[in-house]
């Protein structure tokens, strides 16, 4: 979608009000009969209404390409939250009245039933609002927010620089909500783990260190600013003008947005009991149900989740004991998981040249399976893909490695992410597997060519559930193998225990949410399972305290999918093709994955007629 195009659709069709979509749907001439008509009103009503909710953020606003509310961040009170789903309510109660399923495709009610999908996944994670974390050693608004305005915000002209300023002034009332946010919180009973507070705070320093706040380098968020405008063709003085109110900006409000989140962190501190999982918290145990049900989008309770980990653990332990024997190596599986770990063969140098080499490798992975995808994709995408580095600043508190999708307007890539703070902690088997996963085929396909789906509204093509989008990530990994790659037997090893990682996830995420491990007792399980460092094994432990259930949506997903296939292998034989199949799991946008298995039935059953 040109920028052009983009911006008719959010703007030229109606004002950005919920009483819009019934006004101007009603104000429209009687649509002819037949599924076809009714698709292409049911479309245009729920683009109108997912125009209306992008109104609500102006954050999303950017990260779709645009400029209006350019000058503004996000609402982050609960005032904020009761407004948009006030306006889903609604559009939902809208939909029903203007519309009848019957007289829609099958693919106007695959929209229609996943707008309702959607609005009670709303209501229900309403109710538990209070009860996620804003700021923890996973992410906070203090790297965020820097984050958002290097990646997302263009300097074009005057107006973007003086609205990138205005932002900047602007991030003193968001933080400060969001320490609002966690001060009620901890009023409440529900304060993060001892472990997140260091983490956060150091972050925050970090965005402070140097100019202008200090002598040294200028900080992240001064240096973008500040390279942004160089590159704008006006007179010098404008140029000088303009970073002298980005200084004022950043050493006023700014500074005071980040000195109140910081006072906040003070204040509630004291009040971590320690290191538990969900079912210290208020109802914490309705909570985790709650969490697991909406990351899986199954019914799976935690006893099941825990004994599917348990059993693919052992499953995978065993294909680990194929390959250990396959190179000669003569100790245990967990002397196997030591010798990788502590062996400089297995790992980059700890510089900038090992960066680099990391970097390099990891293209070159991509590259090679870009070339291989059109025997197993019918469609590609069109946006290209980026191998980054983290940025140094956000380097504590960032993932290992994660995706970053394109914008609607091409004006951003899609970018693959890796955390390359520490390359002692990185190891080389792994970095192929990880590769598949963040950037192709994995989220990249995923998220970037449902964006480019045609006839499909937007909220399907921007939306997600994360066992659909991460259980296609590790069917991504497993994909590799299936096309010939992983040729060097560590390096399928590595593949193996990425899969691994993701079996550990479930054993460990129901431990400390339902049986309460402690943290202690999940990375000790994580080191004598898994094949991952001290580092990376703690940083996934505290992952799971902060994101209760979501770890367990990886494995879940990927099962799912594999099941799918081999059902529609098993029924169609020689008439299945891999690519008919990957088009259904990835050309009908984000799926529910009990959703997923009707579309794959329905696909059955067509091949069958035929």
């Amino acid at each position: 979608m040109t920028r052009k195009a983009l911006l008719s659709f959010l703007l030229a069709t109606a004002p950005l009000t919920a009483a819009a979509t019934t006004n101007d749907q009603a104000a429209q001439p009687a649509a002819p009969s037949g599924p076809a008509a009714e698709d292409a009103r049911l479309n245009a009503f729920l683009d109108r209404a997912y125009q209306a909710q992008v109104a609500l953020s102006p954050q999303q606003q950017t990260g779709l390409g645009l400029k209006t509310n350019y000058d503004r961040l996000d609402d982050y009170t609960d005032a904020g939250r009761e407004r948009l789903l006030a306006l889903r309510r609604t559009q939902l109660a809208e939909l029903r009245a203007q519309f009848d399923p019957a007289r829609l495709s099958p693919a106007g009610r695959l929209s229609f039933r996943l707008v309702e999908n959607q609005v009670q996944r709303a209501e229900e994670a309403h109710r538990w609002r209070g009860h996620s974390f804003p700021a923890t050693n996973n992410g906070s608004p203090l790297g965020a927010i820097p984050v958002f305005l290097i990646n997302n915000h263009r300097i074009d002209n005057v107006s973007d620089a003086e609205a990138y300023i205005a932002r900047i002034r602007d991030s003193e009332r968001a933080i400060g909500e969001i320490a609002t946010n966690i001060r009620a919180q901890a009023e409440r009973g529900i304060v993060p783990p001892a472990f997140n507070f260091a983490p956060v705070r150091e972050d925050g320093q970090r965005v402070l260190n140097g100019a202008p706040f200090s002598e040294g380098a200028d900080t992240p968020v001064f240096a973008d600013f500040k390279a942004k405008v160089g590159r704008l063709e006006i007179p010098q003085a404008e140029k000088d003008r303009l970073i002298a109110a980005a200084r004022e900006a950043l050493t006023g409000p700014f500074k005071r947005g980040y000195d109140a989140m910081f006072a906040t962190l003070a204040a509630v501190e004291p009040r971590a009991t320690g290191n538990r999982g969900a079912w210290s918290l208020p109802d914490g145990a309705d909570y985790y149900r709650h969490r697991l049900a909406n990351q899986t989008t199954t019914d799976l309770d935690a006893d099941r989740i825990h004994q599917i980990g348990l059993d693919n653990v052992a499953r995978i332990h065993r294909e680990m004991e194929v390959i250990k024997t396959q190179v000669g190596f003569s100790g245990t599986l967990q002397d196997f998981f030591r010798h990788i770990t502590s062996s400089d063969e297995f790992k980059y140098p700890n510089n900038d040249a090992g960066r680099e080499q990391y970097l390099a490798d990891a293209r070159a992975f991509i590259a090679r399976m870009m070339e291989a995808a059109p025997r197993y994709f019918h469609r590609l995408p069109r946006a290209p893909l980026e191998v980054r580095a983290v940025e140094p600043f956000r380097q504590a508190t960032a993932a290992v490695a994660f995706y970053s999708r394109p914008s609607l307007d091409g004006s951003r890539p899609g970018i693959y992410y890796v955390n390359l703070a520490d390359m002692t902690q990185v190891l080389k088997p792994q970095i192929e597997a990880i590769s598949y996963h963040e950037g192709a085929p994995g989220h990249h396909f995923q998220s970037a060519l449902a964006q480019e789906l045609p006839d499909v509204p937007m909220f399907r093509r921007l939306g997600g559930y994360t066992a659909y989008g991460e259980g296609w990530g590790l069917y991504a990994e497993r994909l590799g193998k299936e096309m010939g790659f992983y040729t060097d037997p560590i390096s399928d090893f590595g593949r193996l225990s990425t899969e691994l990682w993701r079996a550990i996830r479930l054993v460990t995420d129901t431990g400390i949410h339902h049986k309460r491990w402690t943290r202690e007792q999940a990375i000790d399980y994580f080191l004598q399972n898994g094949l991952l460092s001290r580092l990376d094994a703690t940083k996934e432990v505290e992952r799971y305290f902060n994101n209760p259930g979501q770890a367990t949506a990886y494995l879940i997903g990927q099962i799912r999918i594999i099941e799918l296939r081999e059902r529609a292998r098993t029924a169609l034989g020689e008439r299945f093709d891999i690519r008919d199949f990957h088009r259904v799991v990835l050309e009908n946008g984000a799926v529910p994955l009990d959703v997923l298995g009707e579309l794959v039935d329905a696909y059955i059953a067509e091949r069958r007629a035929r």
